[in-house]
C-alpha cells in the first residue's frame, strides 16, 4: 500500500497530461528519455547530497532547505535544457509535459529510495511524499520548462532565461521544504494548485497554438503560391529581395529565393501534419522530404550568417520554426 501511495499519484497525473495533448506533440520515446533523465538526476543528487553533507558545516534541516534544492533543481533543469537544445520541445504544452516527466522520474526514484531504506508503517508519511513532494518535484520542473520555452518564444537567448527560471524553481522548492504551513495542508494545496495551474496553461496555450497554426498556415500557402506563379515581385517580400541585390551577388540572391521557397514548403508540410494528427489522421510523409531537408541545409550554408540575417524580416528562423523542421526529420526517419 505504501508503495502505491508514494509512487502512483505523480505517474497518473503524468498520464493525464499526456492525454490532454490533443495535438500529439509529445513523442513517447522522448517522454521515456525525460523520465529516465529524471531518475538519473535523483540518483546523482542523492550521491552529491550524501557526500556534500559529510563535509558541510550545515545541519540536516538547513541543508535540506537551502542546499539540496539547488543541486536537485539544477540537475533537473539540465535535462530540460538538453531536450530543448536537441529540438525535442517546440511549444509550452510539450515543454510542460516533458518537464513534468523529468520531475516525475526524479520523484519516483527518490520515493523508491526512501521506501527501501526507511521502514515506517505510517501511511501519512507516504501520502505526504506521494502527493506533496512528488507533485512539487514534477510541477516545479514543468514550470521551469515552460518558462524556458516562453523565453525562446519572446525571441530571447535561451541562457538569458535559464538563470531566472532556475531561481524560480529553487525558491519554490526551498519554500516547500521550509513547511511554512502545516504539512497536510501544504500537501493538499500542492495537489490542487499544481495540477489546476498546469491544466489551465495547457488549455490556454492549446487555443493559442490553434490560432497560430491556422493564421501562419494560410499566410505561408498564399506566399508559396505567389512564388510558384512568378508573382512574388508584386509583393512586399519581392520588393525586399530586389533591394538585397545591391548587397549580395546574383548567386546568393538565387540561393536566398530557393531557401525561402523550400523553407515555406517544409513549414506548410509540418503544420499540415500537426493538424492531421490533432484530428486523428496519420501524417503524410513526402517521398522527397529527406532531399528537401538536405537541400535546405546546403542553401543555409551557401547564404551564410549574413544572408540569414538579411532574410530575417521575411522568415523568422526562430526556435519554433527549427523545431517544426526537426519534427519532419524525426517523422521521416521513424
Amino acid at each position: 500500500m505504501s508503495f502505491i501511495i508514494a509512487l502512483l499519484p505523480v505517474v497518473v497525473f503524468l498520464l493525464l497530461l499526456f492525454l490532454l495533448d490533443s495535438y500529439k506533440l509529445v513523442n513517447k520515446g522522448t517522454l521515456l528519455m525525460a523520465i529516465a533523465g529524471g531518475i538519473f538526476c535523483a540518483l546523482l543528487a542523492l550521491l552529491i547530497n550524501v557526500q556534500f553533507q559529510k563535509y558541510s558545516i550545515w545541519n540536516f534541516e538547513t541543508f535540506s532547505r537551502y542546499i539540496a534544492p539547488l543541486f536537485e533543481e539544477s540537475l533537473k533543469a539540465l535535462v530540460v535544457l538538453v531536450l530543448i537544445k536537441q529540438k525535442k520541445i517546440g511549444f509550452l504544452i510539450d515543454a510542460g509535459i516533458y518537464g513534468f516527466a523529468v520531475g516525475a522520474g526524479f520523484a519516483v526514484a527518490e520515493n523508491s529510495y526512501y521506501l527501501i531504506n526507511f521502514e515506517t508503517s505510517n501511511l501519512l508519511v507516504w501520502i505526504l511524499r506521494g502527493l506533496g513532494t512528488s507533485l512539487m518535484h514534477s510541477g516545479v520542473t514543468a514550470i521551469l520548462a515552460m518558462l524556458l520555452m516562453g523565453t525562446l518564444n519572446l525571441e530571447k537567448k535561451l541562457y538569458a532565461g535559464f538563470g531566472l527560471s532556475l531561481l524560480i524553481a529553487y525558491f519554490i522548492h526551498s519554500g516547500f521544504n521550509h513547511f511554512y504551513i502545516q504539512p497536510v495542508l501544504q500537501t493538499l494545496l500542492i495537489s490542487i494548485c499544481i495540477p489546476s495551474l498546469l491544466i489551465l496553461i495547457f488549455k490556454l496555450n492549446e487555443k493559442q497554438l490553434q490560432n497560430w497554426l491556422e493564421i501562419e498556415f494560410f499566410n505561408e500557402i498564399e506566399l508559396l503560391g505567389m512564388m510558384r506563379k512568378g508573382e512574388l515581385r508584386n509583393t512586399k517580400t519581392g520588393h525586399y529581395l530586389i533591394l538585397l541585390k545591391e548587397h549580395f551577388s546574383k548567386e546568393i540572391i538565387v540561393d536566398m529565393y530557393c531557401f525561402i521557397e523550400i523553407f515555406m514548403e517544409l513549414s506548410v508540410i509540418a503544420k499540415r501534419n500537426i493538424m492531421l494528427i490533432e484530428n486523428d489522421f496519420a501524417p503524410i510523409i513526402e517521398p522527397n522530404l529527406k532531399s528537401k531537408l538536405t537541400e535546405l541545409k546546403q542553401l543555409e550554408k551557401n547564404i551564410g550568417k549574413t544572408g540569414k540575417l538579411a532574410l530575417s524580416p521575411l522568415i523568422r528562423m526562430n526556435y519554433r520554426d527549427l523545431w517544426k523542421l526537426n519534427t519532419l526529420t524525426e517523422k521521416h526517419s521513424s
